[in-house]
């Protein structure tokens, strides 16, 4: 699953270099202990405990070192439990499938567990907590990342990381070819058309192929080519003709301008080899991955490397930009105030900034904004990611409780495009399936 690779790779790359965090709060706890605020220098205490569950994850060891911080403004005491996604997972099915009421906090994939958390009823209501506190500030959220953790008009989570779809590309190929940087579908077809022809052995484009794998990159092709996964009624979206002429696209670039011999069984660790050794002039893929390119023990070109905006289609720039994780509140804890607390820490907007500063992107606008939450990405990337916050799409494959078995139906017309096959009827027939998955789960 691409969160998870993702999510790993970024852990080992990014800095793990700390900043100071503030918190910024102003509900009740459980004991009845008066607001906290930014500003209160600690006086403000409410006691009692806490119970987090977080993943194995760089936004975790940092938080981690801060909590002592929150212990003593607070006086609440945090009992941390730290997991694998894998454990976390399973740890999730069993307790919350019980009605357990001893996690109070979770950590959790919105685009994963997010529905099936959702139509479970395993999440809080925050929508009145996030709605309430004017300097935390609930609209600084960007609306990708805030659609992924709203549940039926509900607020049930607060994203903490997130990753969008950017264009990698070749500097001295463009310059090379007398080409500006690519900012529509029609002129990254042409450039790539342009450069493979006049570069023997360096394929015009290069990104995943896998059927499942290539989904999540497909998403971005396919939103601003207008289409959808699962239209405003429910039903499968993947047989209309915008979704397949984004299908076409995308597999009309791998295979008429991507590496030779080309498998279709590629993630994003061979797409990115192949582009990091200097075998392609441009890579669509998520932007937390960068570092692959930029890293001279990685990349063969990292002084080459360039970063852009998701190029244009008829529908305009529309590149997934998701919550890989968000924090959400256990329906069934019985200590929700304090619960809150925390996650209005962890989340002020100090702390995602302090945190972004150390390489963990985040879902506020503010700290896109400010120089100190880009300082340490390339000024194009941090560009990049900040145009696809204001047109990006909360969701890179369709939100259903059969993640897995979705991804496998849609991806099928991908891999048809590729290899040259009918691609409008593999769309036709990854319709009927999707369609038949979501009937099921009704």
């Amino acid at each position: 699953m691409k969160h998870r690779s993702v999510s790993t790779v970024a852990g080992v790359a990014l800095v793990s270099m700390l900043a100071a965090g503030a918190l910024t709060s102003c509900s009740a706890g459980d004991g009845g202990g008066e607001s906290v605020g930014a500003n209160n220098g600690g006086g403000a205490q409410s006691g009692g405990t806490v119970n987090v569950t977080l993943a194995n994850h760089v936004w975790t060891d940092i938080i981690k070192e801060k909590i002592p911080e929150f212990e003593t403004l607070t006086g609440i005491k945090v009992e941390l439990t730290q997991l694998a996604e894998d454990q976390l997972t399973d740890q999730y099915k069993v307790k919350l499938n019980a009605g357990s009421s001893d996690m109070d906090v979770m950590m959790y994939r919105p685009l994963q567990e997010g529905k099936l958390f959702g139509k479970s009823n395993y999440f809080a209501d925050l929508t009145q907590r996030v709605q309430s506190n004017a300097e935390w500030d609930w609209s600084d959220f960007q609306g990708g990342p805030v659609g992924l953790t709203t549940y039926q008009d509900k607020v049930v989570g607060v994203p903490i990381i997130t990753e969008s779809e950017v264009l990698y590309y070749r500097r001295d190929l463009l310059e090379q070819a007398g080409l500006e940087v690519p900012t529509t579908l029609d002129e990254l077809e042409a450039a790539a058309k342009a450069i493979s022809e006049a570069n023997p052995g360096i394929a015009g484009f290069v990104s995943r192929t896998g059927r499942s794998a290539a989904v999540t990159q497909l998403s971005g092709y396919l939103y601003s080519f207008g289409g959808e996964w699962i239209d405003d009624q429910g039903n499968s979206a993947v047989g209309s003709d915008e979704a397949k002429a984004a299908y076409a696209y995308y597999g009309g670039l791998l295979r008429n301008y991507g590496p030779d011999n080309l498998s279709t069984d590629m993630s994003w660790p061979e797409a990115f080899a192949i582009f990091s050794q200097g075998n392609a002039a441009f890579l669509t893929d998520a932007s937390s991955l960068y570092k692959n390119t930029t890293d001279p023990e990685k990349s063969t070109v990292s002084d080459k490397v360039g970063f852009a905006a998701f190029p244009a289609g008829p529908a305009g720039s529309r590149p997934y930009n998701v919550a890989a994780w968000g924090l959400g509140i256990n329906s069934a804890s019985k200590n929700q105030d304090n619960a809150w607390k925390f996650i209005e820490w962890a989340t002020s907007p100090e702390m995602t900034l302090a945190i972004q500063a150390a390489g963990v992107a985040g879902a506020r606008t503010s700290a896109w904004e400010d120089p100190a939450g880009t300082a340490n990405l390339p000024a194009d990337l941090a560009k990049a990611v900040a145009a696809n916050g204001a047109g990006g799409v909360g969701n890179d494959r369709p939100l259903v409780i059969g993640v897995a078995e979705a991804r496998e139906i849609v991806g099928a017309p991908i891999v048809a495009a590729i290899v040259g096959d009918d691609s409008d009827a593999a769309a036709d027939e990854a319709d009927a399936a999707l369609q038949q998955l979501l009937d099921s789960e009704r």
